[in-house]
């Protein structure tokens, strides 16, 4: 059994995201002083949570309760391992689009950068509340958060493109959330009298046995459609809709913040909520981890059809999500590994791609894949870091993404489970399908008509540094995956 310890130091990384905001519009006069704020907070929250790694790794699990409305009802924090993988990437890859933000948001002259930043900051508290959410109730708060603050983001533009984009976002953030997610929250209290996770067990559930196993099924269908954040199909396509905003938002809808809260969230409810042994005994696993394996499926199709960068990345990130659905969804120890390594994995590898994205527009002003013919011989920074993040996405060693896609076919093969193998496999080809082609006309095709190539060259280093860090670390974590994969044994299986 861990070693639950209570302690206010959980609220410390909530705190210094929470403050960083309003020290961003206080110091708004001073753009250079502004930005500064978000690199102190970020370095400071990623140190708040690494302070917590040695007591994690022993076993403990560090928690806090902030104030009770009900019995069973209550705002309240911890720190185990689940929390730290989540929690650890927020706020460090918050220090290094900080840095990417100067440079795109001053390259283009973004107006609104207080905005910008302020939103942006917002986001990250709302990402580490996410984390750190130890009840449902607490971590539906913070879900919420998230949505409302990333919707200035995304109309960023305030143009009519714009401002679709974001509706279309709002609507399918907050209606499925509204809809499912509160009355799944209070069918809970109903059957299980309280909303706190199991901690530290990823075997038994909240649920009692004797739960009415009509009403626990309902209850977890409404929590899946409520979590649209995580795009499962059908509740996705506010995600293609969101890429209107600017290219660092994209990043943090993709690989920061926003999916990763659905993602989370989800693995959260499975396996802090309802328990490996519920979900199988209700049959509960299965049917999604089937409805992750379409969705990944699908969306790698429709990435195929797209000239534009951010949506064929777009779609991708849909596919990529259910990677990590799928994977927690077979319910078996291997299989379960592997989709909570894809929650780190895949972040580093998609802010690569992403920022890679927004380094090319920035320095070329190109979004059409079929115009980027030979740019990478004159941004070759950019292009080879983007390329080895579209290896980890396609699943090639010793990229990140092939260990968490190694765990999850193992864990497939493990359980006989045919479609899921073919449908991990089959994606992983498809992948190579819509990224290869990305990567071979950079590098070994002419400049396309009209294109003169010998005006571009690489975006500010502000902007080359941050995402060949993030490419970098793709590659470590895929020679050291025990990195977060120790944070997981954690847990009893």
């Amino acid at each position: 059994m861990p070693e639950i310890i209570t302690t206010s130091r959980v609220l410390i990384p909530l705190a210094l995201t929470f403050l960083a905001p309003f020290f961003i519009w206080l110091l708004r006069r001073n753009i250079n002083t502004r930005e500064a704020v978000s690199f102190t907070a970020a370095i400071l929250t990623t140190g708040s949570m690494l302070q917590f790694v040695p007591g994690v790794l022993e076993g403990k699990i560090y928690v806090i309760t902030v104030f009770t409305l009900l019995d069973g009802i209550t705002v309240k924090f911890c720190v185990d391992g689940l929390a730290l993988i989540f929690g650890l990437i927020a706020p460090f890859l918050w220090i290094l689009v900080t840095s990417y933000n100067i440079g795109y948001m001053r390259g283009l002259s973004e107006h609104a950068q207080t905005r910008y930043y302020f939103c942006f900051a917002v986001a990250i508290f709302g990402a580490v509340g996410v984390a750190t959410a130890a009840n449902i109730f607490t971590l539906y708060l913070f879900y919420e958060i998230i949505s409302l603050f990333t919707y200035p983001l995304v109309a960023h533009h305030e143009d009519d493109e714009a401002f679709i984009g974001a509706r279309k976002y709002f609507v399918y953030l907050m209606g499925t959330s509204k809809l499912f997610f509160l009355p799944a929250m209070v069918l809970t209290y109903v059957l299980a009298g309280t909303l706190d996770f199991k901690l530290g067990d990823f075997v038994h559930g909240i649920f009692p046995a004797d739960a009415d196993r009509t009403l626990v099924t309902l209850t977890y269908v409404l929590y899946i459609a409520g979590l649209a954040k995580a795009a499962i199909m059908p509740f996705h396509n506010w995600l293609p809709s969101a890429m209107v905003a600017p290219t660092p938002v994209s990043a943090l809808l993709h690989a920061v913040a926003v999916v990763k809260a659905g993602v989370f969230s989800v693995c959260r409810m499975i396996l802090s909520g309802f328990g490996l042994e519920t979900m199988d005994q209700y049959f509960l696993g299965i049917p999604t981890a089937y409805v992750a394996a379409f969705t990944i499926v699908v969306a790698s199709f429709i990435a195929l059809t797209k000239d534009d960068i951010k949506a064929r990345l777009a779609y991708s990130t849909v596919s990529q999500l259910s990677y990590v659905v799928i994977g927690v969804a077979m319910l078996t120890p291997l299989a379960v590994q592997g989709g909570l390594m894809h929650i780190a994995h895949h972040a580093f590898s998609k802010i690569t791609l992403f920022m890679g994205a927004g380094a090319i527009y920035v320095a070329t002003h190109t979004k059409k894949i079929s115009m980027m013919h030979g740019m990478g011989r004159r941004m070759p920074w950019t292009f080879g870091a983007f390329s080895i993040a579209a290896l980890s996405m396609i699943g090639v060693p010793p990229v990140c993404g092939f260990v968490s896609k190694w765990y999850m076919v193992r864990g497939a093969v493990t359980i006989h489970e045919n479609i899921l193998l073919i449908a991990l496999l089959g994606s992983t080809l498809l992948n190579a399908g819509y990224f290869g082609p990305i990567i071979y006309k950079a590098f070994f095709l002419p400049a396309s008509p009209g294109v003169r190539l010998e005006e571009y060259r690489e975006a500010s280093a502000v902007m080359v540094v941050p995402l060949v860090i993030t490419a970098t670390i793709s590659v470590i974590l895929g020679l050291y995956p025990e990195i977060f994969l120790n944070f997981i044994k954690t847990f009893s299986f």
